[in-house]
């Protein structure tokens, strides 16, 4: 797709893509590296249940390197069990990987109870006994993925001399709490009080939706190499370009392109199965608000129930409804 392009000036700093289960597949990834590019780092949606080296669902196109770009890829982890790291760590290593990525971020209640995810951030002797083991024999380089705590924004000043005991590959940091969810906004300001006390100064997520946001954090916190980017960049699939200087020609018609080739090969993938229609819903969720009208957007997207009223749904949004990009940073309505 390079031929829309007129202008590509790549400028630091690193861009990476956060996982969502559901969205970020292997079939989405290899997409917007051909449509949209820009990424330099890009992660699986969180593994879980490996419970032996070769667990069936290891397997199929997610890890194989066939589908992937494994210089680009992290496969990601949610544990918290040393052994299972180590499992997995193992296996991906089998596969060509260099590194993985341990989710202690994941804020969902269901997921943080069981002390996993973010839940596992107010027990740094848990974190510490995990790296422990890991790091006796470590098969691969391994990050970590976090939030400012689970409850209080002040609980990885805690965590801070356990996660400098160890080599980690990176820190990424979630400037929000796991009680957050993602509501209210991110706290870039103790994000960047606590970010000088790490090894290696860890790299920033949260709340990145326009590059005029993108500009103003890179301004208060110009040492930070790597940021990691969200619902701003299913929102607007440009994001990461705009940042490294790149301009599109016609991103309209370029979006409604990624989309018709994201949705017919995930329908290739499962056999036409009504289950894409659930999956491609999801991305709208967030891609409805760089659109000029996106009450309405959405309106007809989350009423179609077969794949013709979606591709019909799809058509008249390019038709009827104008593509301004950024558009996630203040959505008000969510009907």
């Amino acid at each position: 797709m390079s031929n829309n392009i007129i202008s590509d000036t790549p400028l630091p700093p690193t861009i990476s893509l956060g996982p969502f289960q559901g969205i970020t597949d292997h079939i989405f990834r290899n997409h917007f590296e051909t449509f949209f590019g820009s990424v330099d780092k890009l992660y699986t949606p969180f593994f879980t249940a490996i419970h032996k080296a070769d667990s069936k669902n290891l397997q199929g196109a997610e890890l194989d390197p066939v589908h992937n770009d494994i210089s680009k890829l992290i496969p990601q982890i949610l544990s918290n069990e040393a052994a299972e790291i180590k499992r997995f760590a193992g296996f991906c290593s089998t596969l060509g990987y260099k590194e993985i990525n341990l989710n202690m971020g994941c804020p969902f209640p269901r997921v943080a109870r069981k002390k996993r995810g973010s839940g596992m951030l107010p027990y740094p002797e848990l974190v510490d006994q995990i790296l422990t083991i890991y790091f006796e024999n470590p098969s691969l380089n391994l990050s970590i993925k976090c939030r400012l705590g689970y409850l209080e924004h002040n609980e990885i000043e805690k965590l801070i001399p356990v996660f400098n005991k160890f080599p980690l590959a990176e820190l990424i940091v979630h400037a929000r709490t796991g009680k957050q969810l993602y509501k209210e906004t991110a706290n870039p300001s103790a994000f960047n009080q606590i970010k000088n006390n790490f090894r290696k100064i860890p790299a920033y997520n949260g709340d990145i939706f326009t590059l005029c946001q993108f500009t103003s954090l890179r301004a208060i916190m110009p040492d930070v190499d790597h940021f990691m980017l969200g619902r701003g960049l299913l929102a607007d699939p440009f994001l990461a370009a705009e940042i490294k200087g790149r301009q599109f020609i016609n991103k309209k018609s370029l979006l409604e392109a990624f989309l018709y080739a994201l949705f017919t090969d995930r329908l290739r993938e499962t056999n036409y199965a009504l289950t894409t229609l659930g999956r491609m819903k999801e991305l709208w969720s967030y891609l409805r608000w760089s659109f000029d009208d996106p009450v309405n957007t959405w309106r007809l997207i989350k009423k179609t129930n077969s794949i013709e009223s979606y591709e019909d749904a799809v058509k008249m949004i390019f038709s009827a409804f104008e593509w301004k990009g950024s558009g996630f940073a203040n959505p008000k309505n969510s009907d």
